[in-house]
């Protein structure tokens, strides 16, 4: 099925309703790990974690090939294993065995062209790829999805403007403004699709939009952000939100700005995380902390010579 721009107005309309709406049940009291002064709003069996998303999708029951936006759909954390150098045989020996691939071209001299031959090399290999990109301009957003990513990470995302800007180029129009242009993205994933689809009627449904928290700014208009239509993950920064706060992370006060980021996130019925992977155990969000960078493969496989690791910023 295919929304019509009228239908995606009306839907844009009661996504602003319903994170305005109030929930009956009492919040969790976070005294002891915040500061007490933030609660956690809690989670409604009837609005679970990510239901904007879904309802957002062209075919919410559609068989996804993104198998990283699955697992999220299906209540699961993902971790990824990163790459920030051009290096086929890594890739390739890695991505079988995590969730996603964060490419990583805010903080690499790594071009588009060498991720392309990446995932060229070994087309489907499992793990889903998603490249954070420097920034959110259009040239930014559509050799991303030429080249065949299945999501993109925008850092530093301080409002909605922004957060609009990161969405409006990662699918095809009516939804957004993808444009139809060259690369191998379709040659990529075409077979992949179930039999009686096609790569244009079926991507946008696939396509990972994550943006990145990492200022009080952002956390200040964290709501804003998680309820622009497009954007289907909210991830904090770690690293650098203690950068711009001064905030350690073992902090009340630390704690105190992943709650919020945390409550506006499920307000808006998008999916929460960090980049930092310790957080998905051990503290009281862990369970909602979805989407990490690197973290621990799906299958067990460890890297030889324990090659890897740092993220978080």
């Amino acid at each position: 099925m295919t929304h019509r721009p009228f239908a995606r107005l009306i839907g844009s309309f009661a996504l602003l309703l319903a994170v305005q709406a109030p929930l009956n049940a009492e919040a969790q009291s976070l005294v002891g790990w915040g500061t007490g002064k933030v609660a956690l709003r809690p989670v409604d069996a009837g609005r679970p974690w990510g239901w904007a998303g879904s309802d957002f999708m062209d075919v919410p029951n559609r068989q996804l090939f993104n198998t990283a936006k699955r697992k999220l759909l299906a209540g699961q954390q993902i971790f990824s294993h990163t790459i920030s150098a051009f290096d086929i045989e890594r890739y390739c020996a890695e991505a079988p065995h995590y969730d996603f691939t964060w490419f990583e071209m805010q903080h690499s001299t790594m071009d588009y062209g060498e991720v392309e031959a990446m995932v060229a090399a070994c087309p489907r290999v499992g793990a889903t790829p998603i490249l954070r990109i420097p920034d959110a301009l259009e040239g930014s957003v559509q050799k991303a999805m030429d080249i065949g990513m299945l999501g993109i990470i925008v850092p530093t995302v301080d409002d909605a403007l922004e957060a609009r800007e990161a969405a409006r180029y990662a699918r095809f129009p009516p939804t957004a403004r993808r444009s139809s242009g060259g690369g191998q993205a379709t040659g990529l994933w075409t077979p992949a699709l179930p039999t009686g689809s096609n790569f244009r009627e079926s991507i946008n449904d696939n396509m990972l939009v994550i943006v990145m928290i990492e200022t009080l700014e952002g956390v200040d208009n964290a709501l804003e952000i998680a309820a622009v239509p497009g954007v289907d993950v909210v991830i904090l920064g770690n690293a650098d939100l203690t950068s711009f706060s001064g905030f350690a992370q073992d902090s009340p006060e630390y704690h105190d700005l992943q709650a919020r980021t945390r409550n506006a996130t499920y307000r808006a019925g998008k999916f929460w995380g960090n980049a930092a992977f310790g957080n998905a155990t051990g503290n009281p969000l862990s369970s909602e902390s979805r989407f990490h960078q690197n973290g621990p493969a799906h299958d067990g496989w460890t890297r030889p010579g324990g090659r890897g690791g740092g993220g978080g910023g």
